[in-house]
């Protein structure tokens, strides 16, 4: 416990009251009633959260737990194993499916909507002239491309990822190209490394993520000059206007050239022409 400093005025007052007490006047440590460790937070709520008790206070208060060193070993070290098992099996599965365009989209898009159809007939196409479809493995978008790349006998990748909510595999995934993940971040990995081009339709979150992850690693050269195509005008210029005239313009926190990684279409055909056009300059052919 650390002591309170006294100020000469206050450490008189203080002297007169407690004068021969012998008492020290000590401040509160914040941390008295911090729990010491994981076992004691178990202990505190019977190995599970309490009966309605918010999971995410869990997880906040989990954060703020010392955790001894058994405990460490146990979670955290073999928590590496389990992320070197999901890369080791993306690697051995996703090498082996040629060329193919990663197409990013919402989960909760129906398939009566325009952009669910959008890409559909995208992944059809890009099947025709070539290539392979990968998807989030989900519903929503990812189905419509699986279906699109199923419907013309083209190879049809899901690299499903397991949530809370939303999140099942479709059924239009090849049996051996169902890959599934326990992390974001591995998953990412997949979706960027073994893409020739993506194609990203409107989405929440999530779809963003993968679009930045894409145009970060493009902008930084950690990965080839792929072509990006945004499918829905109305859908994604107000962010891209916004990023011209606010990140670029006003804050100049990315350069001129840095708009042009990105194409925004609202043809189904226009979007997988850009991706031709790209590869025919180096006289490249996706066919398997």
């Amino acid at each position: 416990m650390s002591k309170l400093k006294k100020t000469s005025k206050t450490k008189s007052s203080d002297d007169s009251l407690n004068a021969g007490s012998g008492k020290t006047i000590e401040q509160p440590n914040v941390n008295d009633n911090k729990l010491t460790s994981i076992t004691e937070l178990r202990q505190q709520t019977g190995g599970v959260a309490k009966t309605g008790q918010d999971p995410d206070e869990q997880r906040i208060r989990k954060a703020f737990v010392d955790k001894d060193w058994n405990e460490i070993k146990i979670a955290d070290s073999w928590q590496i194993f389990k992320v070197m098992a999901e890369f080791v099996e993306g690697f051995e599965k996703m090498s082996k499916i040629g060329p193919c365009v990663s197409i990013f989209g919402s989960a909760r898009t129906k398939p009566d909507n325009q952009y669910y159809q959008l890409a559909e007939e995208i992944a059809s196409k890009l099947v025709r002239h070539g290539y392979g479809v990968i998807t989030g493995g989900g519903p929503g978008i990812m189905e419509a491309g699986n279906k699109g790349a199923r419907a013309e006998g083209g190879k049809s990748v899901g690299l499903n990822i397991e949530l809370p909510f939303e999140q099942t595999h479709n059924i239009y995934i090849d049996q051996d190209k169902c890959i599934d993940f326990d992390y974001f971040f591995v998953r990412k990995v997949m979706f960027v490394k073994y893409a020739q081009a993506f194609v990203g339709m409107p989405g929440g979150f999530g779809t963003i993520d993968e679009l930045f992850e894409a145009l970060t690693l493009i902008q930084t050269k950690k990965i080839g000059r792929f072509p990006i195509v945004l499918v829905g005008s109305a859908y994604w210029g107000g962010l891209f206007e916004w990023i011209n005239n606010v990140m670029l313009n006003e804050e100049h926190n990315i350069s001129p050239e840095d708009m042009h990684l990105v194409q925004i279409v609202d043809d189904a055909s226009e979007a997988v022409k850009i991706i031709d056009d790209f590869y025919h300059k180096y006289s490249l052919s996706p066919n398997f």
